[in-house]
């Protein structure tokens, strides 16, 4: 992805970043404050191509193809400089020092700017912040630091005093829905789980429809929840001990279901079959809410949100997807 026409969403953010580059009005920090798969690498390396490309157009976008931007896209430009960190849960004050306070003071080797990336700002160590501090507060003229960052507020408040804030917001469901239909071809009735799921994260709506595994978790809570009327208890039992197998997605598993059973008693309020996630299992969803009353889909789904918060609390694993079952299948 070469362009910001090509960029989902996030509208005011790219036309601030336009607006700063076509007026040359670029402040030397910037936060982007987002979740993990909102956008932000991908924002901060076209703000960077933007910023160093040698034929860009009058709204401020790259071109894509000089020399700075063909290296941008490659990841070989030599002023965009990507802080990286061997600790997986600290960027060490060594870190900052080393790449970026020890670099900032020799000048741009080919361009105007000398960018600097930052991913995973919220893992600097306090003395790593407040050595990047000392050289936010102070910067030359040609430098630009770009914080990325999942939680803007366990900055210091001294350095997000210094920067211009960029938060990413959710994405609407429909945009999301028609780039994984149109773009990756996905069909309506997965693409509607995934964007369910995704909840305006378009990079995790990208993950999920691309995922074996998210998908092999579907095709088992369909399967169970097909079934669970006919199952004795020796087979509920069977089915306890499939879920176990799923003990590091049972956030995903659970909310799966979840989304089943609101499927379900949409369906009944309402008949809309627009509104039903699962689309492909109409005919299932529609049988469920006949035979279900609105006290028991109310019922499920509060054991739902019971067991996700027992899970977090390490309640006995098994234990807990024996009584959400049984509870499924009394109701």
């Amino acid at each position: 992805m070469s362009s910001f026409k090509d960029v989902v969403g996030h509208k005011n953010i790219i036309k601030y970043i336009e607006s700063a580059v076509q007026a040359d009005a670029v402040s030397q920090a910037y936060i982007l404050n987002g979740e993990r798969g909102s956008g932000k690498k991908l924002l901060a390396n076209l703000f960077a191509m933007s910023l160093q490309c040698q034929d860009r157009d009058e709204n401020g976008e790259a071109c894509g193809k000089c020399q700075s931007c063909k290296q941008a896209l490659h990841g070989n430009q030599p002023d965009i400089i990507r802080v990286s960190h061997e600790k997986p849960t600290t960027i060490s004050v060594d870190d900052i020092r080393q790449q970026v306070n020890n670099d900032i003071v020799i000048k741009p080797y080919s361009s105007k700017y000398k960018i600097y990336i930052i991913p995973e700002a919220d893992l600097m160590s306090v003395q790593a912040q407040n050595a990047l501090l000392k050289t936010i507060e102070e910067p030359p003229e040609y430098a630009v630091v770009m914080l990325l960052t999942e939680n803007a507020e366990v900055l210091l408040p001294t350095i997000r005093s210094r920067c211009v804030m960029m938060k990413l917001r959710n994405i609407k469901d429909q945009l999301v829905k028609k780039y994984l239909m149109e773009q990756m071809e996905i069909p309506d009735y997965k693409a509607d789980v995934c964007v369910a799921f995704a909840q305006g994260n378009m990079g995790k709506a990208i993950m999920l429809a691309n995922s074996d595994y998210f998908n092999e978790i579907k095709e088992e809570v369909v399967h169970l929840l097909r079934n669970i009327d006919e199952m004795d208890v020796p087979e509920l039992m069977d089915a306890v001990k499939k879920c176990m197998t799923y003990k590091l997605e049972i956030n995903d598993y659970l909310d799966m279901m979840a989304i089943w059973y609101r499927d379900v008693l949409i369906y009944k309020a309402t008949k809309n079959v627009d509104r039903v996630v699962f689309s492909d299992q109409l005919r299932y969803i529609k049988a469920r809410a006949s035979k279900s009353s609105y006290e028991g889909i109310e019922k499920i789904l509060e054991a739902l949100e019971t067991a996700k918060a027992r899970m977090k609390a390490n309640v006995n694993f098994e234990l807990v997807i024996e009584l959400l079952l049984l509870t499924i299948k009394e109701n």
